[in-house]
């Protein structure tokens, strides 16, 4: 007798075919690149004092002099880097075009394994300037002299863009800035400076003074964008980013008011307007509509939700996963409303059984009791503190997020400690 062939129920009727060339035959988009983050567009709207004073700073390198170490700051998407990447390539072919020798390499410190150690840093540095060097292994003093063979072979200006920079100094301190601003002294044909870009308003302040008096000759902070901009940056990007009479009446208009409550950050109004636009075409639609735009919204407070978990430490993701078994239990067992309702001590018991499990040191309920705090702070649960009297306090929790957050959150958990 033959042997059927079994076709799984959940990929029987699925043609994806039909899916690739609808996306093929059918897009709303012309060049979507220019929606992301990473596009440098040829204008910046509403940022010509800030390129004005970038651009004078940094000219002296067309004349091979090193310009001020700059320090530039505000909040996320003001346009920092945006401008600096903008002015970068001017100077570039700039310099091209009058034959001098210029290198302007940036580094994202948020970036894992990039910027969290002096060597890391370093070898990350010495790879964009061509160089080679093993991720680990050598004395960080050796480091720095690879790095000064490597530039100090001609005459040139280098300009190291360090974009982020309060991550590394929350990661290695700031030490390592200080050695970076100390670099000239060794060197006798190249000139290095420096250009620190931060979200941190106050970042200045925790630095050493030496350092900051040597990273901050000169400061430009970036204002937030008003609503009336953020259209005017909107508008300009939809012309070119999508086909005519895509986006409809009052959407540009709803994603700069969304960004608005986020202090003025255009990146977020950018990838409200991508991601309604990847939903409609998705859904082989044709106009990018205000329904959209919630959905994208949810979308994205979904993924920051997603990407803020994977982050957390392991005591943080066992105790979120402890509350999320204890909700599925009390929501699927037939037991009372009070029955159903998870306090610290609920929590505290399964924290222990999990941490036996993945082999984890405890922390006392009091530090788990003040990690359930930080949930509530972080949206990622209701904690509300409840009075036993004589017996002390306690936290009823609940948890309020969409149930499909839930599951998604559940699964990236159990990924992460191996459960």
């Amino acid at each position: 007798m033959k042997k059927e062939k079994f076709i799984y129920p959940q990929t029987k009727d699925i043609k994806l075919d039909n899916i690739f060339n609808s996306f093929i035959k059918q897009t709303i988009f012309n060049n979507k690149i220019i929606l992301q983050s990473g596009y440098t567009p040829e204008t910046i709207p509403h940022r010509d004092k800030q390129i004005s004073q970038v651009a004078s700073i940094l000219a002296p390198v067309l004349r091979l002099e090193k310009p001020s170490n700059l320090f530039i700051y505000g909040l996320t998407g003001t346009g920092k880097t945006l401008t600096i990447q903008y002015i970068k390539n001017q100077l570039l072919s700039k310099a091209k075009e009058q034959k001098i020798e210029l290198i302007m390499p940036y580094i994202n410190c948020k970036l894992r394994k990039v910027a969290d150690t002096e060597y890391r840093i370093l070898t990350e540095l010495i790879k964009k300037l061509g160089g080679k060097i093993p991720s680990t292994g050598l004395p960080t003093d050796q480091v720095y002299r690879t790095l000064i063979e490597i530039i100090d072979n001609k005459k040139q200006v280098l300009v190291i863009i360090l974009d982020e920079i309060d991550q590394a100094v929350k990661k290695m301190g700031d030490e390592f800035l200080y050695n970076f601003t100390r670099l000239n002294t060794e060197l006798t044909k190249t000139q290095i400076a420096i250009i620190g870009i931060s979200n941190d308003l106050k970042f200045l302040d925790t630095l050493d003074p030496r350092v900051k008096s040597s990273l901050s000759e000169e400061e430009i902070l970036f204002p937030t964008y008003n609503a009336i901009q953020i259209q005017d940056i909107l508008r300009e990007r939809v012309l070119e980013a999508f086909k005519e009479k895509v986006v409809t009446e009052g959407v540009i208009e709803k994603c700069a008011a969304l960004a608005i409550r986020d202090h003025g950050d255009a990146r977020k109004a950018l990838d409200l307007l991508r991601i309604a636009g990847e939903l409609v075409e998705r859904e082989g639609k044709e106009k990018v509509t205000l329904d959209y735009v919630d959905r994208a919204k949810e979308k994205m407070e979904s993924d920051i939700v997603l990407t803020s978990v994977e982050t957390f430490t392991k005591q943080f993701q066992i105790t979120l996963y402890s509350i999320i078994q204890l909700h599925k239990k009390y929501k699927n067992d037939k037991i009372s409303k009070e029955e159903k309702k998870i306090f610290t001590g609920d929590v505290y018991n399964l924290y222990m059984d999990l941490c036996d499990r993945t082999k984890i040191s405890y922390l006392t309920q009091r530090r788990i009791s003040d990690i359930i705090g930080e949930f509530d702070l972080l949206g990622l649960i209701n904690a509300q503190t409840i009075s036993n009297g004589r017996y002390g306090r306690t936290r009823e929790i609940r948890i309020d997020l969409p149930e499909d957050l839930t599951v998604k959150i559940e699964t990236k958990l159990i990924e992460s400690l191996g459960i």
